[in-house]
């Protein structure tokens, strides 16, 4: 599959896939804000319900207490004589923010339309029309009479219910029982409350235990007895209001995660298809430049058994010494790169259990290597310089592949060297705490920013722009960090375009205190 259709897929997914989460999480959204206005419609409703009833239940304490009173009062002389009679009642409203305002209400009440005895129904009226009037007169009567006891009922509760104790006008227990009662009517009775009573300065009269007053979130308001002189707030706090309104949109959320879940899958198989690609073609170049790398010695070591068995060659011994040396170079160049495809199956297949631990001293290793690899370097006219710092250079390691660490390294710098400048490498050893550090340096073509940060994955290779000439399988580099980690170390490049690259290994110092002691104690 080629790339671009790669990308045009992930491109129609990734935007599917983004719609339909927009839209759910807009859903969602949405579900949620009507939730909550639901929710606040039905919680406004129950305390207008309670605030009502409660009034209801203060003008029935008054009727209750006042009627009996009155009506003994209106068919008694303490009237006085028969005609209007004034009522005139002063009192004051002091505002929440404490300003006290003066008000007088007045009731005129016509005492001889009050008094039952007054209105007498006529014997025997003459005709239709008097009997309606004189009915009307009656009703009239009687509505003025009913009229007056409630104003006077009004102006007692005006005048008096501004001194009565709040917990006989507000109980709680009888708040919380019909407010209990309410939410349940509106669909939340099975939700936790708390409420609290308040006065005008917000100051808390009565409050439940759970009460906060600090706390403004999911707190509803309602006032109480508004027309009194004294105002009093109802407070009422649901502390679990929001695990109520997602509890009922949770049915959605399976819905989305399923919608995540399916996402992360698609990215995840696209960045695995990106993959793929890429191993596919590094994996390609590394067929191409192995089947490059072994067909030339082969063929070469083939013509020369061929030209071995010319007789006239065999009898030429300055022409079979030639013959011989030119196999054994070949056979030495296929064996190097045969152990190169080797390192892949070490690679995949390399653990601490594997490999052959013991106490290396690293100069002697880099000396070895040094001495070897110099040939190769004055081949192309350049120098291998080793600068040897470190006092301490024993390190616990497998010797074997330790050397084709330091090895690799050396072959990557002469691999990538520039054509117009003769190879300088240094190997740089260093004490840095209990750590020896092993730089090797090279003045070749340099290493980008971006490739410095893949050059240590399996089969990537670095561009070498117009160059043609480096052949590679992309295992080397790989091949050391993966050693460089199981010895417990580190490798670090640092590398700019055009003028070089330094590869710097870090590894632990082997302890052998230990050892020698144990030694020391054995021979006693």
């Amino acid at each position: 599959m080629k790339k671009s259709t790669i990308w045009l897929l992930a491109v129609i997914m990734a935007i599917t896939f983004c719609s339909l989460l927009y839209f759910q999480m807009t859903y969602l959204d949405k579900m949620v804000e009507m939730r909550n206005e639901q929710f606040s419609d039905n919680v406004r409703r129950s305390l207008n319900a309670t605030a009502d009833f409660l009034e209801k239940q203060e003008t029935l304490y008054y009727l209750e207490q006042d009627v009996n009173s009155l009506e003994a009062s209106l068919v008694n002389t303490t009237y006085g004589p028969p005609g209007p009679y004034n009522t005139n009642l002063k009192y004051s409203i002091v505002s929440p923010d404490g300003t006290v305002t003066n008000y007088t209400l007045s009731s005129e009440v016509d005492r001889s339309k009050r008094d039952p005895d007054k209105v007498k129904f006529p014997d025997k009226p003459r005709d239709i029309g008097s009997r309606y009037q004189t009915m009307h007169e009656v009703l009239r009567g009687q509505y003025l009479y009913q009229k007056g006891l409630l104003d006077e009922v009004i102006l007692t509760i005006l005048r008096d219910s501004g001194s009565r104790p709040l917990i006989e006008r507000a109980d709680s227990t009888v708040i919380k029982s019909f407010l209990s009662t309410e939410l349940a009517n509106n669909g939340l009775g099975e939700l936790p409350f708390s409420f609290a009573i308040t006065d005008c300065k917000d100051a808390a009269l009565y409050s439940t235990r759970h009460y906060n007053p600090a706390s403004k979130e999911n707190t509803y308001e309602q006032a109480l007895f508004p027309n009194s002189t004294t105002k009093y707030h109802l407070k009422v706090q649901f502390p679990t209001k929001h695990n109520y309104i997602y509890s009922s949109v949770k049915f959605i959320v399976p819905s989305l995660a399923f919608t995540l879940i399916l996402l992360v899958i698609f990215l995840y198989t696209i960045i695995m298809a990106f993959r793929q690609k890429k191993l596919t073609e590094m994996k390609s170049d590394f067929i191409n430049n192995m089947t490059h790398e072994l067909k030339t010695p082969i063929s070469t070591i083939s013509l020369a058994a061929q030209m071995l068995n010319d007789d006239s060659v065999r009898k030429s011994p300055a022409t079979l010494a030639n013959m011989s040396h030119v196999i054994g170079v070949e056979a030495k160049r296929l064996r190097f790169q045969v152990e190169k495809v080797l390192q892949m199956s070490v690679f995949d297949n390399s653990s601490i259990a594997a490999l052959k631990f013991k106490d290396v001293d690293a100069d002697e290793v880099i000396t070895n290597v040094v001495n070897t690899f110099k040939i190769k370097v004055e081949k192309f006219g350049g120098t291998l310089e080793y600068r040897q710092s470190a006092d301490n250079a024993v390190v616990w390691v497998d010797e074997m592949q330790f050397t084709n660490v330091i090895f690799n390294l050396l072959d990557n710098a002469v691999k990538y060297m520039r054509e117009d400048v003769n190879p300088q490498l240094a190997i740089t050893t260093e004490n840095v705490g209990k750590s020896i550090r092993i730089s090797v340096s090279d003045n070749g073509i340099g290493i980008r920013k971006d490739d410095q940060k893949r050059i240590f994955e399996k089969f990537y290779r670095v561009h070498t722009g117009n160059r043609h000439d480096v052949k590679g399988f992309g295992l080397g580099l790989a091949y050391v960090k993966k050693m460089v980690t199981l010895f417990n170390g580190k490798i670090e490049v640092e590398s700019e375009l055009g003028k070089g690259t330094t590869f710097i290994i870090t590894l632990p110092l082997h302890d052998n205190d230990s050892k020698t002691n144990k030694s020391t104690n054995n021979e006693k």
